[in-house]
């Protein structure tokens, strides 16, 4: 029988840019982005039931989207232009080196269970949309609206102050000042850049990173996205080696971010790749986001990474703290890098 135990909190400050490092502990270990404690908890108790790693990220995840974690992941979160939420996930084997995601999936609550019956019944990797929507109910999944009260507001609010802010640039009517619908001009200013503000609160994904006491790995997201997205837009949520990643080889990890711009440099494989090439796992957070800072030196995001001995690091891009629930002899860790999805 688990032993029973209190929680409390110890909070760390963390520097602008300083990584958090942590040196070896005892397996097992659960990792996730933001305070999103019940998660942490749902993976933790999984782990100590006997649960594998890949339980312990799906129980993890669906935890948030049912408790619809900071608004910005599950159900009734983050409407996109037309006022829908749709939701993006991913989960990974790192024993297997096997992932199921879904991308812009509509009308389905819990999109990591989705994901984790893309895994398990298809040698596909990714589905998306209406099809994705197809697979779920065939699975067993029912389809219900995802729009609350909540999101209806939020939507009717940003129609109310002229779409602002939006993610087009170079079309007209100008998109820093009229809602859409938009079109490309006979000749284009390349210069003009998207009309959007950024808050770094505004889309919190769910990553998450779980190491078993038998070292296997697991690693995998959740989030409805960006607010007022265009629609069919996906970040980097979904993506293996951009949301996040696992090999039983060296490690895991998982990003958190602007979530087109972490697309682009694949930053939880890139930092499990360094971790097998011997980097720490504090190391190889800062040389992923070093990475990204030196074409987008204002880039706001996080990543963390944890390696098989139970090492783990972050790096952030703005002042944060880490808090961390002990467990008994060993613990679990909630980190609050913040960031995007």
């Amino acid at each position: 029988m688990a032993r029973k135990w209190n929680l409390p909190f110890l909070l760390l400050p963390l520097v602008l840019g300083i990584p958090l490092v942590r040196g070896s502990n005892p397996l097992p270990l659960v990792v996730n982005t933001w305070p999103f404690k019940n998660a942490t908890e749902a993976a933790w108790w999984t782990l100590v039931s006997g649960g594998s790693a890949l339980d312990a990220v799906e129980k993890g995840c669906a935890m948030c989207e049912k408790e619809q974690c900071g608004g910005t992941v599950g159900f009734g979160g983050s409407p996109d232009e037309v006022g829908e939420t749709t939701l993006d996930a991913m989960i990974m084997d790192g024993t297997a080196m096997d992932v199921g995601a879904v991308g812009g999936l509509r009308r389905i609550k819990n999109a990591i269970g989705v994901a984790r019956k893309v895994l398990e019944h298809t040698t596909h990797t990714l589905l998306v949309g209406d099809s994705a929507t197809k697979f779920a109910v065939s699975m067993g999944f029912t389809s219900e609206d995802l729009s609350t009260n909540t999101s209806r507001a939020l939507h009717s609010d940003w129609l109310s102050r002229n779409c602002q802010p939006n993610y087009w640039r170079n079309v007209i009517p100008d998109p820093s000042k009229y809602c859409g619908p938009y079109k490309p001009p006979d000749f284009l200013e390349q210069n003009n850049r998207a009309h959007k503000e950024v808050d770094i609160h505004s889309h919190d994904t769910i990553g998450m990173v779980v190491i078993h006491k038998t070292g296997h790995t697991a690693a995998g997201t959740s989030t409805n996205g960006l607010k007022f997205k265009i629609p069919g837009r996906v970040g980097d949520s979904p993506i293996p080696g951009a949301g996040a990643y696992a090999d039983d080889m060296a490690g895991a990890a998982a990003a958190t971010g602007d979530g087109d711009t972490l697309l682009r440099f694949l930053p939880s494989y890139q930092a499990v790749e360094y971790m097998r090439g011997g980097d720490d796992p504090a190391r190889a957070c800062q040389k992923v986001i070093s990475r990204i800072q030196k074409y987008y030196p204002k880039f706001f995001g996080a990543v963390i990474c944890a390696n098989v001995t139970g090492s783990y690091g972050t790096l952030l891009q703005w002042s944060r703290r880490v808090e961390r629930p002990f467990m008994g002899d060993n613990f679990h860790t909630s980190l609050l890098p913040g960031g995007f999805s």
